[in-house]
């Protein structure tokens, strides 16, 4: 870095430095993350999660092969996940 280029840095350092003692500080564009109305739908999701189990009854079991439903679905993902990518290595030599 030559002269003129860590001066000129060291300048705006310094003026961003003085800015915040100034209690000048650099803002998000956005007020906030979260818009109001999406804060508004996890603030009622959040509540019909806490309350509904209460109101509701108790449901039955599900059948024992809804059951196994995720487990047949995580062997897939782990067959594909050991899978070779490049398949035509592994085929036969007259295709």
């Amino acid at each position: 870095m030559d002269h003129r280029t860590r001066s000129r840095a060291l300048v705006q350092e310094k003026d961003y430095l003085w800015s915040l003692s100034q209690g000048n500080s650099r803002k998000p564009v956005s007020s906030s993350y979260f818009s109001v109305e999406s804060l508004f739908l996890m603030v009622c999701l959040a509540a019909s999660l806490l309350l509904l189990p209460l109101i509701l009854p108790p449901l039955p079991p599900p059948p024992l092969m809804l059951l196994l439903l995720p487990i047949g679905i995580f062997v897939v993902l782990l067959g594909l996940a050991v899978m070779p990518g490049n398949v035509r290595n592994f085929t036969s030599s007259y295709l």
